[in-house]
């Protein structure tokens, strides 16, 4: 490619493959890395088992941002069909919607469980915490101590492994944006205007559809690689990356293979902070580090049970908050899309337990593991284990970014680093440390690939906030008519123009 820049890009999950086909549309000269011999999509991929099909942990195809609608659109089509949006909690015996739907969830609590939960709802704005910090407190602000404690605190504790008050509040923040008892209840009685036309003012916990690949989300990043290849750039497979070194204005990437691809103008790195800072050459400071090495990250697996349908539920999940369970979460594949599921008369459900790589229950075996999932799913009511027919168990690490009190410092002293290193863009989940949904993650590399064509920064990769929206304190970059285009261009040392 004549005049092309040449980019590396580190990990096949949304934000790497976003990134490499806009670049790819953009006539410039890309490499995909990819460690992983099968599959992409990172946790965004499909997995399958005798064509029964396995979503990684759910992912709705939804989002305020229209250029990353556009792109869903553009990559699948007419293979995106709209799913309706159903979830609960079980909690006590008892089915509760979520999003809480306040008045069924004071029906089910009872009269005096209720009057107390109401009673604390009112202490909390009527006393709110200040400047709340941790998980806890956030949560009690917005719907009382008594629902935090119901509704929040075990299945929270499932997930993170942690006591509520050693998780930052910027992880309640971005999940349960918008949310209280308050807008709860009047979601419940006054149902929200169909406000298909303006996405911005939907609170995206609170949507009832969304778009969804019918054979499973890996099915975008399947075609989206198709695609990247057809305009003739390289998705590697089974390809790890060892390091990657920036000398005399260029990026080399060493390979787990014992080679080297040289000539790089820019690298676009979508793997996890705590893996890939260590491998950089010339090294990070001993701080930089340090802050690298002390990012934590909560991993988990899904229990799949194939079974005779017998119709028990038709979420798309269920969370468990059952502290009787280890269980946190149940999906039923076949709520997700029919198509996943090869015969109409069987179910596939997956049941998701967190845990920490290396744990007692990371460590399980498949078989030990199966016949927990078969006793916790009858236990807690969703079916019978004797209508399990075959059952198969997905393990994924890193799946979660740990927000605990520091991780913020952490990573705001290997944002400082990064400069000093030119033309490298971290993207995505794991690559920044954000906890966010897929439409964040290819935000970022959606930014990434305009500075490289540009070649000059005019997005802050880091300004893109949870609902994939760009903030921008100054006006380098702002949103006009839904899409983001750059404002007063300001020249960076930190990305060569080429």
């Amino acid at each position: 490619m004549a005049n092309a820049k040449r980019i590396a890009v580190i990990g096949a999950g949304p934000a790497g493959l976003t990134a490499a086909y806009l670049l790819s549309k953009a006539n410039q000269d890309v490499v995909v890395f990819e460690k992983d011999p099968k599959y992409v999509g990172g946790i965004s991929r499909t997995e399958s088992y005798k064509g029964y099909n396995f979503d990684i942990g759910g992912h709705r195809f939804f989002s305020k941002s229209k250029e990353v609608e556009d792109f869903w659109t553009e990559i699948l089509g007419d293979e995106l069909i709209d799913r309706p949006r159903s979830s609960r909690i079980f909690y006590n015996n008892k089915f509760f919607s979520y999003p809480l739907e306040g008045m069924e969830a004071l029906t089910k609590l009872g009269i005096f469980e209720s009057a107390l939960c109401v009673l604390s709802y009112l202490k909390a704005k009527a006393f709110p915490i200040k400047d709340p910090k941790n998980f806890e407190e956030w949560v009690s602000n917005q719907f009382g101590k008594r629902l935090f404690n119901i509704f929040f605190k075990t299945y929270t504790e499932k997930v993170w492994g942690t006591p509520c008050t050693e998780i930052s509040a910027d992880w309640a923040a971005q999940r349960i944006k918008g949310l209280s008892l308050s807008s709860a209840i009047k979601n419940a009685l006054f149902k929200p205007k169909n406000t298909s036309g303006n996405k911005d003012k939907v609170i995206k916990t609170l949507i009832d559809t969304f778009r969804y690949p019918k054979n499973g989300p890996g099915m975008m990043w399947e075609e989206c690689v198709r695609k990247i290849q057809g305009m003739g750039n390289e998705v590697r497979m089974n390809t790890g990356v060892s390091s990657v070194e920036y000398a005399a204005g260029n990026w080399s990437v060493n390979l787990t293979d014992g080679t080297t691809e040289t000539g790089f103008d820019y690298v676009i790195s979508s793997a996890p902070i705590r893996e890939f800072i260590p491998t950089l050459n010339p090294k990070v400071s001993p701080k930089a580090l340090k802050a690298s090495q002390d990012l934590k990250y909560r991993d988990f697996l899904t229990v799949v049970l194939i079974m005779k349908d017998r119709n028990v539920f038709s979420d798309n999940w269920i969370y468990i908050h059952d502290p009787s369970v280890t269980v946190g979460r149940v999906q039923n594949f076949k709520s997700w899309s029919p198509y996943m599921i090869p015969d109409p008369s069987m179910a596939c459900y997956g049941l998701e337990y967190f845990c920490f790589e290396g744990d007692g229950l990371w460590t399980s075996s498949n078989e030990a593991l199966l016949e927990l999932g078969k006793k916790e799913f009858q236990k807690i009511g969703l079916g019978k284990a004797e209508d399990v027919v075959d059952g198969y168990v997905v393990r994924q690490p890193k799946a979660y970014p740990v927000y605990d009190d520091v991780y913020k410092d952490n990573v705001d002293v290997i944002k400082d680093e990064l400069k000093s290193y030119p033309g490298l863009y971290l993207v995505g989940r794991n690559g920044m440390h954000k906890y966010n949904n897929q439409d964040h993650s290819m935000m970022t590399a959606m930014l990434a690939a305009k500075n490289i064509e540009a070649g000059q920064e005019l997005f802050d990769l880091w300004n893109v906030n949870g609902d994939a929206e760009y903030h921008e304190s100054g006006d380098r970059g702002a949103e006009e008519g839904g899409r983001l285009v750059p404002g007063k261009v300001e020249k960076s040392s930190s990305v060569p123009a080429k």
